[in-house]
């Protein structure tokens, strides 16, 4: 009987013993548990009593976000954290201080902007980790300077597709050339000084169209798309489409020496020999801006990205800045003691570089408009051009010198050379790839430059490989969005901030303009209400009735007078019979 007890209490024991707990579940709660029953059966009553508290608590538990379906609490509540500086670096704009009560609209409108921009920035935070992709640069062995590596070694050493996008284009006959690229990258379009106009597909190496305008061409730029571009010839400004036919001869636009394009504002800016700057809208083909800056002659001009104003070099070494909204500079610059040769800016808007007559090579900080790094180049530098990723590019005759970090830290040797056949006539970074194209005055050549261009492509704004239908759709988007011209400013950060200025100081600053109160009134007096079918009538018989009492006091005063004048004896009486 021991035997059998023992092994009963065995048993027993066996049968209270549980398997380990594991982490995805819930420990256990019992003692809590009893309680809660014992509560329960102590609040029945009370449940009973109150049957919409009751369903109120258990809608608010089914709705319980930590709640899963099988009752298991989420041990991980609430969503994943960010790192701060992953915030701070898609961060963009402080809070915006909250005017008085009474402007309750604008404190909801200023309210949900706020919440927006805390939503797409989280976004970006959270999207960051799906964008892998880097930037490499070009590292040489111990003791070997880039700067002396080929292009022929670089292409042997890269894989396939990569070697197809160094090439040489033998264009003798109607060189020198310029370049540019399209917005995606995907298309380049080369202008000859004799009149060659070509545009080739170089991923591809298909060529769209090619044509002889029998002119001097001066500069050529993409529009909005690569169904269009434009093209500065000898006399007047001519818009092909992407088969080669003339589109529009605008004969306002004449002697035009450079152009630049603003993607965002659909504006064509043109600089010619005259010294005007004119602004074409090509989306509906009108001219929106003529500016006579008075300077000389305007063949070199460069815009900044960010704000999309227009900087354009002169002979006597300044620098100007223009936007289409104001007749006059807003900023001049004195950058050198000779000529400005050349001028690029960063995409960022921050930095500015500049090449002039003087064999110098400054680079400028535009918030603060001092220069920061000054390099002296024995040949000076004919053509600037900045990357995605902050490389830039300087010709000097027939050689490309490439140079990293100019702003940064001071550069004793070029990050990467290159010589060419012939002169350089123009320069320009491919976008999204780690190529430079090379206009001379033997044709065209396409660079290798490692860490050049920006690895991660926005398929929103520029997608290289987008359909025919999605370019119309994009076109379409772009048109709505189109940014009108009178916002092109300095600042463009201003737009969005709050005038804080008092009613009461701009109403005096109008005044003082003008020199009177355009608001100033006669002095309101209320009419109060009176009872009876005419209130007019009533006033005109209060009126009357009031003369008359008037009248009537002085009637009886005048009597007065005279009866105690007459009472009253003088000297005078005794005269009288």
């Amino acid at each position: 009987m021991a035997s059998l007890g023992e092994a009963l209490t065995v048993t027993h024991v066996e049968k209270k013993k549980k398997p380990p707990a594991r982490y995805w579940e819930d420990p256990p709660q019992q003692q809590e548990g009893g309680d809660e029953n014992k509560v329960r059966k102590d609040g029945e009553q009370t449940e009973r009593q109150t049957p919409k508290a009751k369903k109120r608590k258990e809608n608010e538990d089914q709705g319980d976000g930590n709640q899963f379906i099988s009752g298991k609490s989420d041990r991980f509540p609430g969503p994943a954290p960010i790192p701060e500086d992953r915030l701070q670096k898609f961060k963009r704009k402080e809070k915006i201080k909250k005017p008085r009560r009474q402007h309750y609209k604008l404190q909801d409108m200023i309210a949900r902007s706020e919440e927006n921009s805390e939503m797409s920035q989280k976004q970006a935070a959270r999207l960051d980790l799906l964008l892998p992709e880097d930037a490499g640069f070009l590292e040489g062995d111990e003791d070997e300077d880039t700067c002396t590596i080929s292009q022929e070694d670089i292409a042997e050493s890269v894989d396939i597709t990569s070697k197809t996008k160094y090439f040489d284009l033998k264009l003798s006959q109607f060189g020198p050339y310029r370049v540019d690229y399209s917005k995606t990258g995907r298309q380049v379009l080369l202008g000859g000084r004799r009149g060659h106009v070509a545009c080739i597909d170089w991923h591809s190496k298909e060529l769209t169209c090619e044509i002889n305008v029998m002119e001097s061409v001066n500069d050529v730029k993409w529009l909005h798309s690569e169904a269009m571009y434009a093209v500065a010839q000898k006399k007047w400004l001519h818009i092909y489409d992407s088969k080669g036919i003339e589109l529009h001869c605008i004969r306002k636009f004449n002697d035009v020496l450079r152009m630049q394009f603003l993607p965002y504002h659909f504006l064509l800016a043109t600089a010619s020999a005259t010294s005007f700057l004119q602004y074409l809208d090509v989306s509906v083909g009108k001219e929106v801006a003529a500016i006579c800056t008075k300077t000389g002659r305007l063949d070199v001009m460069c815009q900044n990205p960010h704000n999309a104003v227009i900087h354009l070099g002169h002979a006597n070494g300044t620098v100007t800045l223009w936007t289409p909204n104001q007749k006059e500079a807003l900023v001049k610059m004195l950058c050198h003691h000779g000529g400005v040769r050349s001028i690029a800016v960063d995409k960022t808007g921050t930095y500015m570089v500049t090449s002039g007559m003087d064999k110098k090579l400054k680079v400028y900080d535009i918030r603060t408009f001092k220069p920061l790094k000054s390099y002296f180049l024995p040949a000076g530098a004919s053509c600037l051009s900045l990357s995605q990723r902050g490389l830039l590019s300087a010709a000097t005759g027939d050689i490309v010198q490439v140079y990293r970090d100019v702003w940064s830290a001071p550069v004793t040797k070029p990050y990467m050379a290159h010589r060419v056949q012939k002169t350089v006539w123009g320069t320009h970074f491919c976008p999204f790839e780690d190529v430079l194209g090379v206009g001379h005055g033997d044709g065209f050549t396409s660079m290798l430059v490692p860490g050049a261009g920006e690895p991660n492509i926005d398929g929103l704004d520029a997608n290289p490989y987008r359909s025919a239908k999605q370019r119309q759709e994009w076109e379409v988007k772009a048109l709505l969005e189109k940014v009108q011209p009178e916002l092109i400013s300095l600042d463009p950060t201003e737009l969005g901030m709050v005038d804080r200025a008092a009613f009461d100081v701009k109403h005096q600053d109008r005044v003082q303009a003008l020199g009177y109160d355009p608001l100033a009134t006669e002095k309101f007096v209320p009419k109060y209400k009176k009872k009876g079918r005419s209130k007019s009538g009533n006033d005109d018989i209060r009126k009357t009735a009031e003369d008359r009492v008037k009248i009537e006091k002085e009637r009886k005063k005048k009597e007065t007078k005279e009866a105690v004048l007459s009472s009253q004896k003088s000297a005078l009486d005794r005269f009288r019979k």
